[in-house]
């Protein structure tokens, strides 16, 4: 018992300890400009640059094809792509010969400044796209949870959450509940605000998750909206029931976390979510696609036809489950997400999938707790913050991972990190090309540089890195958002206020021939049958 107070009060002023290094200061954002320290635009270097830019040289990627070729940038878009282009002398003229220029990543699935599990996320909408634009992220798409179920108060929250943006963005919006209100409200999100996805929570129970019932109706109502209804697929109740099993046991380390959500239900809610869309004729996105389970559910329907987008992350792709063992409190908590990150033999086949079109893009389900936060759970594995980072280090990961092996081609990886999201949220070729008229967000990618992932180095506000120590080849070495420079020679030039919000309308590709897909399930029907009535 003794020996159980000592570890407790030693704990105790570790805590304190890291809570004070953790409180913002100045210091803490010594590498870029941050709204709480007072700096203006023109400190950041953001106002009074030039707003004409020429990339000289370099090899011009897009999903479709590559070329060598110069790109001309001005007033934020892209004028002309083509090669040996004169310009004068007020412009500013970076060298990318030998080096790829592709279209800045789209992350499309973040958590920013959410509150979730008795606390917040620590990255804010300043802090986190900053991180994101260092390492090549252009744009995010992040998640409106609704207050106390409604969808307008959640979005008005989000909205001003999102005022000190320093990059583009735009929303998904959450469903937690069912009425006629919700029902209305789902109307102005798609009609007024500019949010055309869903998504539904079939695990979290007691908080966020929904049921079969509310999925349908939920489902139902996107298909109408032209809206795309999206799932954390995880069976609840199945999880509620192995985490009680894990206490019963006496396990209530980290590594209880993983123990009580196996893959088979992540499978078995993945297969149930595609078979009610399926019913409903509608398409699908599965956010955070962690295991062979689900992965093989999305393979089964999309062979079938149905239209269904399976989305991994960057941790569920470049990282297993052994840290979660680690006897160190904190290392093992600071791998906690869900669904789990899984046994090592799942990330390959997860990099498989993403490299035969299985998979369509990757995320990351950036959603950042620090230390302090994550020791919320130190006695009881069901209060520690679900969530890792990723917002940073995934263009660097995915191209080592992919690219760099020999996996997929660089206009692959544009497809993945960018394209394929622009053209699935409806905002393509405004975003996710290097196209004449296309938004000038570009990056300049090294593939001779190298790269090593630690968290002392990082942007985000994070104490903790999961990815600490990986190095890997292919460095972005500028980033260029709304045609400005905000990434060069290892620096941040960034200010609070300068992103924008990207409204992304409704009816997706992915929507084209449903009306005719309605059409022959209701002449297939042969029903209803005329009977004769004997009067007899």
């Amino acid at each position: 018992m003794a020996s159980r107070r000592a570890v407790n009060l030693s704990l105790t002023l570790l805590l304190l300890h890291l809570s004070i290094l953790l409180s913002p200061s100045a210091s803490e954002f010594g590498q870029f400009c941050d709204a709480g320290v007072g700096y203006g635009e023109s400190a950041c270097g953001v106002s009074g640059g030039s707003s004409k830019i020429l990339i000289k040289g370099g090899t011009v990627v897009n999903a479709h094809h590559q070329e060598v070729a110069d790109v001309y940038v001005e007033d934020g878009k892209i004028v002309a792509v083509k090669p040996n282009i004169k310009v004068g002398d007020d412009v500013t003229v970076l060298d990318a010969t030998g080096k790829y220029v592709m279209p800045g990543g789209i992350d499309p699935h973040t958590h920013l400044a959410m509150d979730f599990m008795a606390s917040q996320t620590l990255d804010d909408f300043f802090s986190g796209q900053a991180a994101a634009l260092a390492g090549g992220t252009t744009m995010h798409i992040d998640f409106v949870i609704p207050v106390k179920g409604s969808l307008i108060a959640g979005i008005e929250s989000y909205e001003k959450k999102a005022s000190k943006s320093c990059m583009d963005y735009g929303f998904h919006m959450a469903i937690t509940k069912w009425d006629d209100d919700v029902s209305r409200e789902m109307e102005v999100m798609v009609n007024e605000k500019g949010i055309n996805s869903f998504k539904f929570f079939m695990a979290y129970k007691g908080a966020l998750m929904i049921n079969d019932e509310l999925l349908l109706q939920g489902l139902k109502k996107c298909k109408s909206l032209g809206a795309l209804a999206m799932v954390h697929a995880e069976n609840g109740d199945a999880v509620f029931e192995g985490q009680n099993r894990m206490i019963e046991l006496g396990i209530t380390g980290p590594e209880g976390h993983v123990l009580s959500r196996p893959a088979v239900l992540e499978g078995e809610a993945t297969a149930r979510a595609i078979r009610l869309a399926a019913f409903v004729n509608t398409p699908l996105y599965v956010v955070h696609v962690m295991s062979i389970d689900a992965m093989e559910e999305i393979a089964k329907a999309r062979q079938s036809g149905q239209r269904v987008i399976g989305e991994p992350v960057v941790s569920g792709l470049v990282l297993d489950d052994s840290k979660i063992w680690d006897p160190d409190f904190i290392t093992a908590a600071t791998y906690v997400m869900s669904p789990p990150i899984r046994a090592a033999g799942h990330d390959k086949a997860l990099q498989a999938a993403l490299s035969t079109g299985v998979l369509q893009l990757v995320g990351t389900d950036h959603c950042a707790f620090n230390s302090t936060q994550k020791a919320l759970g130190i006695d009881d594995f069901r209060k520690i913050p679900n969530g890792v980072n990723g917002i940073e280090e995934r263009m660097h990961l995915v191209w080592d991972t992919m690219v760099e092996s020999g996996k997929i081609s660089a206009s692959d990886y544009v497809r993945i990190t960018s394209t394929e999201c622009a053209r699935i949220f409806n905002i393509y070729p405004r975003k996710g090309a290097i196209l004449v008229g296309s938004d000038a967000d570009i990056i300049i990618l090294n593939p001779n540089s190298s790269f090593e992932i630690s968290a002392k180095t990082h942007h985000s506000r994070l104490d903790t890195n999961v990815f600490e120590g990986k190095k890997g080849k292919g460095k972005i070495e500028v980033t260029i958002a709304g045609g400005r420079i905000v990434w060069i020679n290892g620096e941040l030039k960034v200010a609070p206020g300068s992103g924008k919000y990207v409204s992304m309308p409704p009816f997706s590709y992915l929507f084209q021939g449903m009306d005719k897909a309605d059409a022959a399930y209701l002449s297939s029907l042969r029903a209803p049958v005329k009977r004769q009535i004997s009067t007899e």
